[in-house]
């Protein structure tokens, strides 16, 4: 089977890797792929290690002759079988580019919400008649993505984005350097920061952890040392056991490093690859109850699903597990499980096979 990629590939390797090691491994498979990408990107060196052709691509328009004439020429010259384009940017050109072709059309979808029957822009998207088939990175998303399409014959499925336990050092760090050490018990906290990622929630939940005293949180990540964050900090009786320590590329090691992560998003997330990426370093989570969350934690398995938008559950349930350590080893050995069998790589692979095999032999 011949597979045309379009996907950008810019961005730290660790956040790339799930995502991109699915092409590497559908090539034990057979299939014969291209990846439109950039080819000065950290994965390009790699795919062409395997034997993966790349060509040079950086999805800056939505709509972009340029792209579309590349894309529509690729699939004519490589005998294309299946376009998969993994982002939006390549999505709505894809959908131009294969008008008047045979080839089978799938996109990608990460976020619950943003598609909408009423909105024009989602017709360049997954709800165009041209996308035969939609792979979704949770059932919340999928649940979204069925009840706005109109025909029945587009295939539409939840693909876990897997992750494999091999990838990551997991080496525990010295936590020094940012003002706590390893023996404490530290909450690590990750994400670029928007007001949907809930960090003002554990910030909150700090006032209730302040007299013990040696809990400390670890913020990763951008965007932190502004308002309303750095006022609810110096309140939270916390000031010294907050510590910023900015974007890292070696967060999940860090992340291993702690006792707990807290998710606290309050919308807007699929399969948070952060979570993931703590479950493999076996870091148990305290999540908030969006629905992406709660598909990955079990509570009371390998962490615990809080109500969102609630700081006394979030601070309650890192006390818990503060005053339970043999919950808290349990928890930890329960993480790797949940990698190795509902969340893996090997299985998220069979099933992009499982999926373009079938878009191939539905003869619709």
């Amino acid at each position: 089977m011949n597979l045309l990629v379009l996907t950008s590939t810019k961005g730290s390797y660790n956040s790339i890797r799930p995502e991109a090691e699915i092409y590497i491994s559908l090539l034990k498979f057979g299939y014969n792929i291209t990846i439109m990408t950039q080819q000065n990107s950290e994965y390009a060196s790699r795919f062409r290690e395997h034997g993966i052709k790349i060509i040079d691509e950086h999805y800056k328009k939505k709509i972009s002759p340029n792209t579309i004439k590349k894309i529509r020429s690729v699939i004519k010259k490589e005998n294309i079988d299946i376009v998969y384009a993994a982002n939006s940017k390549s999505i709505s050109n894809a959908v131009i580019a294969c008008i008047g072709t045979k080839v089978k059309l799938v996109t990608y979808r990460g976020t619950t919400g943003g598609l909408y029957r009423h909105d024009p822009s989602a017709y360049l998207n997954a709800l165009n008649p041209r996308v035969n088939g939609v792979i979704c990175v949770s059932e919340a998303v999928t649940k979204h993505v069925r009840k706005q399409i109109f025909s029945k014959s587009k295939k539409v499925e939840t693909i876990y984005k897997g992750h494999d336990t091999s990838w990551y050092d997991t080496t525990p760090v010295n936590l020094e350097p940012f003002g706590t050490n390893n023996q404490n018990f530290n909450i690590a906290f990750v994400a670029n920061v928007r007001p949907h990622k809930g960090l003002i929630y554990l910030l909150k939940a700090a006032h209730k952890l302040a007299k013990y005293k040696d809990i400390h949180i670890i913020l990763i990540g951008e965007n932190i040392s502004q308002e309303p964050y750095i006022s609810e900090i110096k309140k939270s009786g916390m000031q010294e056991k907050i510590h910023l320590i900015g974007f890292r590329n070696d967060a999940p090691q860090i992340i291993a490093s702690c006792s707990v992560l807290v998710q606290a998003s309050t919308r807007k997330e699929g399969l948070p690859r952060v979570i993931l990426e703590s479950l493999a370093g076996k870091t148990p989570v305290i999540a908030s109850a969006i629905e992406g969350n709660a598909e990955i934690i079990e509570d009371g398995f390998n962490g615990f699903i809080v109500p969102i938008k609630d700081a006394d559950a979030i601070a309650e349930k890192i006390i818990q597990l503060y005053n339970t350590p043999e919950r808290l080893k349990e928890f930890s050995n329960n993480c790797a499980y949940t990698i190795e069998n509902k969340m893996s790589h090997r299985t998220t692979t069979e099933k992009y096979n499982n999926f373009f095999n079938a878009l191939i032999k539905d003869k619709k």
